[in-house]
C-alpha cells in the first residue's frame, strides 16, 4: 500500500468510532421486558382466577335453583295427580249413585268435559312453572357469560 493509503486508513481508524456493546443496557432492557411479562402474567392469572371463581359460584347457584325448581315441579305434579285421583273417585261415586242409564251417560259426558278442561289448565300451569324454572336455572350462567363477553370487549 502506498503511504497515502496507509495514512488515510490510519486516520480513518482514529476518527471513526465503532459501536461498542454495552451489556448494562442490554441487561436493563431484558430485565424490564421480563418484569413486564411477569406483571402481565400475574394480571392474566388474576383475571382467570376471578372468572373461574365467578363461574363456580354461578354453577352452584344454578344447581341450587335447579333443585328448587325440580321440587316445585314435583310438588305441582303431585298436586295434579291428587286432584285427578280425587276427581276420578268422585266420578266413580257419582256413577254408582246413578238411577238411570241416561243419568250415567250425562255424568260420564260431564266428567270427560271437565277432565279435558282440567287437563288443558294443568298443562298451562306446568308450562308456566317449567318456563319460570328454566329461566331461573339459566340466569346465573347467562349473567356470568354476558359479563365475560363485556370484559372481553373492553380488553
Amino acid at each position: 500500500m502506498s503511504k497515502t493509503a496507509a495514512k488515510t486508513a490510519a486516520e480513518f481508524a482514529e476518527t471513526t468510532e465503532f459501536p461498542t456493546f454495552d451489556a448494562t443496557k442490554a441487561t436493563d432492557q431484558f430485565r424490564a421486558f421480563a418484569e413486564k411479562g411477569a406483571e402481565q402474567s400475574k394480571e392474566a392469572f388474576v383475571r382467570l382466577k376471578t372468572g373461574a371463581e365467578e363461574t363456580q359460584k354461578a354453577f352452584e347457584t344454578t344447581l341450587e335453583t335447579a333443585k328448587a325448581a325440580g321440587s316445585d315441579l314435583s310438588l305441582k305434579a303431585i298436586a295434579t295427580m291428587r286432584a285427578n285421583t280425587e276427581a276420578g273417585f268422585s266420578h266413580l261415586e257419582a256413577l254408582l249413585g246413578a238411577k238411570s242409564l241416561s243419568e250415567l251417560f250425562e255424568l260420564q259426558t260431564t266428567f270427560l268435559r271437565q277432565r279435558a278442561e282440567a287437563t288443558v289448565a294443568q298443562a298451562k300451569d306446568f308450562q308456566a312453572v317449567s318456563t319460570k324454572a328454566a329461566e331461573e336455572v339459566a340466569k346465573p350462567i347467562k349473567d356470568v357469560f354476558q359479563k365475560a363477553l363485556r370484559e372481553l370487549k373492553v380488553a
